[in-house]
């Protein structure tokens, strides 16, 4: 059995994308559909940059959206098959969960890429900037992170209860937590005391997937709410329930749960191989995925899709 998964924020890169509409007329129609979608030309943007634009989350998660979609629409197309021919699950990371939805023909691309516009920037409205942090703690698994999450939330000056949650369940040891600026770097100094490796303060501009999102959840309330979802041509892997889903109004409520829940990743690829995945391929920028794959199953098979010798390589295989 195979599985097709779709990368998260911070795979994204200046160029990305460019190969596949060189080669591919199909993946240029996604990129000038997803233009038209958002009446903006995203597609210069990710061919050209700047990497400061780029980044932006109300751009970075569209853009990597549309170049997980030119992958799937250029298999289709030059394969002659429906990607429910050859996936048997799909699912994302975060916004990949997206990509995954629309690869399944839950989600139409225009809708996909007009939700995860405004999902982007309400997630950046909902924290001033500089107020919330994110870090990846190294060496400690999701039990030992939420133990130094608890204890980094209140100050110590103050007594004043602040938010870290787990935000990320990566891979064995590789959890990120989210929050308050202050409590976070409270939970980096308390993850050394625990026996993490190292902890990396994010480069991000938000704290994505805690309490402090659920302005940007009710946001996206509103706004799945007003787009139609088909039952999907395949179960897709949520990310808060690490369960297959396919019924449109599950789907709907858990992608308002995922903006402010813990992305329960290790335990998604987990699930894929109860299900009796053997397979796993990422459609997209960058190679995250697969590098999580082979961390959290090393029997599991993982490669990524995201270039033509890539594309070709997969059609030949198929």
């Amino acid at each position: 059995m195979r599985a097709f998964v779709f990368p998260g924020q911070g795979s994204q890169a200046v160029g990305m994308g460019r190969e596949l509409a060189e080669a591919f007329p199909a993946a240029r129609l996604v990129f000038e559909e997803v233009d038209d979608a958002l009446s903006q030309k995203l597609s210069k943007l990710m061919a050209e940059g700047p990497e400061s634009d780029l980044t932006l989350t109300e751009n970075a998660q569209p853009a990597l959206m549309a170049v997980s979609l030119a992958v799937v629409r250029v298999l289709e197309q030059e394969g002659g098959f429906a990607l429910a021919d050859r996936a048997d699950y799909v699912a994302g990371h975060s916004l990949g969960e997206y990509s995954a939805l629309c690869a399944a023909r839950c989600l139409s691309l225009a809708d996909t890429a007009r939700l995860l516009k405004r999902r982007g920037l309400a997630m950046q409205r909902a924290v001033p900037v500089g107020e919330g942090a994110m870090a990846a703690l190294l060496g400690l698994d999701l039990e030992a992170a939420r133990e130094v999450a608890e204890a980094a939330r209140p100050d110590p000056e103050t007594g004043e209860q602040e938010v870290c949650d787990p935000a990320n369940d990566n891979a064995p040891g590789q959890v990120v937590v989210s929050g308050h600026k202050s409590a976070v770097e409270r939970a980096v100094a308390l993850a050394a005391e625990k026996g993490a490796r190292r902890s990396i303060i994010l480069p991000v501009s938000a704290p994505f997937h805690c309490a402090l999102m659920q302005p940007a959840a009710e946001e996206m309330a509103e706004a799945l709410a007003a787009v139609a979802l088909a039952p999907p041509a395949m179960p897709v892997i949520a990310n808060v329930t690490a369960a297959p889903q396919s019924d449109p109004a599950s789907i709907r409520r858990l992608l308002v749960e995922q903006v402010t829940g813990l992305v329960r990743w290790r335990e998604s690829v987990v699930a894929l191989r109860g299900l009796g995945v053997e397979k796993q391929y990422e459609a997209g920028a960058g190679k995250v995925l697969t590098g999580l794959a082979r961390r959290i199953d090393r029997e599991l098979a993982a490669e990524p899709i995201g270039t033509p010798a890539e594309v070709e390589a997969f059609l030949r295989s198929a």
